[in-house]
């Protein structure tokens, strides 16, 4: 019998803005040459690192295991977009545009690579995480029998209008602002990819029409653990069950887009 795969902690930010359109979230196309969700339309995030826990300790966090994810959330959004939800010590606004440029400049790429770490970066520019800005929305695990799975915990924000989103050309290859139902649509004419969690919480957020809405609703909701089993149908088709009481509209989805891993 094959080994069951650890899920490993991860964490992602939905970027929401207020667009011509109505609500935008901002997504990014993953590298063909990744092994997890190769070539897919996703939200910016990643891994949970060791020193997400040490910093969340160093913050004195009340549950530093929660504040770990939101860490995560913040720095994997800065490496992978260039926006960075974070004051200066004491202030109540967010750094503004000169000052995420000087940060950027001197400090992404070796965070991106990992020669520095992201409580050295705020420490450098006296600053703190934002990570009250960060509204819970969702918590997904990969199915069991996939070979690479993560677990991941969802949060919504409103993007700093002066932090221009942009993919940062590794991981990431391509970057949009997006209505959530556009996405959807461009799914199904073949235009973009997207995994089931993705999807799932794309049309969850399409129920919105403002970023107000959407974080008012994700405060008042509460989070329900999803963890799909999967059944195969045939070579293109499999049947997907998540709890019904996690808010997607149902319990049994049949879907043909490609397994993340």
């Amino acid at each position: 019998m094959a080994t069951e795969a650890v899920a490993r902690p991860a964490a992602t930010i939905l970027l929401l803005r207020d667009g011509a359109k109505g609500l935008e979230v901002f997504m990014v196309v993953r590298h063909h040459a990744i092994d997890f969700a190769s070539g897919a339309l996703v939200f910016p995030g990643g891994r949970v690192e060791d020193s997400d826990h040490a910093l969340a300790e160093l913050l004195l966090a009340p549950d530093t295991e929660a504040m770990a994810f939101q860490l995560a959330a913040i720095r994997e959004t800065f490496e992978e977009c260039g926006v960075l939800l974070a004051r200066a010590t004491g202030a109540d606004a967010l750094i503004d545009a000169d000052r995420l440029l000087q940060v950027e400049d001197q400090h992404r790429a070796a965070l991106s690579a990992g020669s520095i770490e992201f409580g050295a970066i705020l420490t450098a520019h006296n600053m703190q995480p934002a990570t009250d800005l960060l509204v819970h929305y969702a918590h997904w695990i990969t199915p069991a029998n996939q070979p690479k799975r993560y677990d991941t915990q969802f949060f919504l924000a409103e993007a700093p209008a002066a932090h221009v989103a942009v993919h940062d050309g590794h991981e990431s290859v391509d970057s949009i602002w997006i209505t959530p139902q556009d996405a959807l649509t461009g799914t199904e004419e073949g235009r973009y990819k997207l995994v089931f969690a993705t999807q799932m919480n794309l049309a969850k957020l399409a129920r919105h029409a403002t970023v107000t809405e959407a974080m008012d609703a994700a405060r008042s909701s509460t989070i329900v653990t999803v963890q799909p089993r999967s059944t195969k149908i045939d070579d293109t088709r499999r049947k997907l069950l998540i709890p019904i009481e996690a808010g997607y509209g149902g319990g049994e989805f049949i879907v043909d887009l490609p397994p993340a891993s």
